[in-house]
């Protein structure tokens, strides 16, 4: 391995160890009560290692860890979806994805890093955004699948996709911030599903 590759590869496990500390650290506590010097003590690295990964310091290492996080849950969603479009019925496929979807609202590391810490940290706007960037594109393609089978009416799909998205991540906040979450999120399952229902073609 050449000299070059070995910096590569020490940059990549600096740069993975500090983003598991954060992780762990603010999913426990909340990104507010973890000091920049607890993520570098737990991920065994310097204070200008993280630096020089994360220039921006604590806010930027909170954005890399909702992004891995991001990424994750989207992918489970995902596979949920196309195991559930395998068996041939699109409509039923967007209730399994929306049900997968909001049953993270029940994980408590899910809840603080995406959904109590993330609009603070990184402003709405930002947050919103990546909602649409790895939620929108499976929303949309589950639609235009009911669409192309007949199950949902034909309308613009857009539009459609962005409200359902926005339907769907206000149910987990909903689910997220109340006293009873196990009552809150069958309210909140029921709700999504008559909406999903209503799509039908009739």
């Amino acid at each position: 391995m050449s000299p070059g590759n070995k910096h590569v590869d020490r940059s990549e496990r600096t740069r993975a160890q500090l983003v598991a500390a954060a992780r762990d650290l603010f999913a426990a506590r909340g990104y507010a009560a973890v000091p920049i010097e607890d993520v570098v003590r737990r991920a065994g690295v310097t204070r200008g290692a993280l630096y020089h990964q994360f220039p921006g310091g604590k806010e930027e290492v909170f954005a890399a860890v909702f992004e891995q996080v991001e990424q994750e849950l989207t992918a489970a969603v995902a596979d949920t979806l196309a195991k559930s479009a395998a068996d041939g019925d699109p409509l039923v496929a967007l209730h399994a994805g929306t049900d997968a979807t909001l049953a993270l609202a029940l994980d408590p590391e899910v809840v603080r890093l995406t959904i109590l810490d993330a609009p603070a940290v990184l402003g709405w706007e930002a947050w919103r955004a990546a909602g649409e960037r790895y939620g929108l594109g499976l929303v949309r393609a589950g639609l235009q699948l009911a669409m192309d089978s007949g199950q949902v009416a034909r309308v613009p799909v857009d539009p459609l996709a962005q409200l359902l998205l926005a339907a769907v991540e206000e149910a987990m906040v909903y689910v997220a911030r109340a006293d009873d979450q196990e009552a809150a999120h069958e309210q909140a399952r029921a709700a999504l599903h008559r909406l999903l229902d209503g799509l039908a073609e009739a």
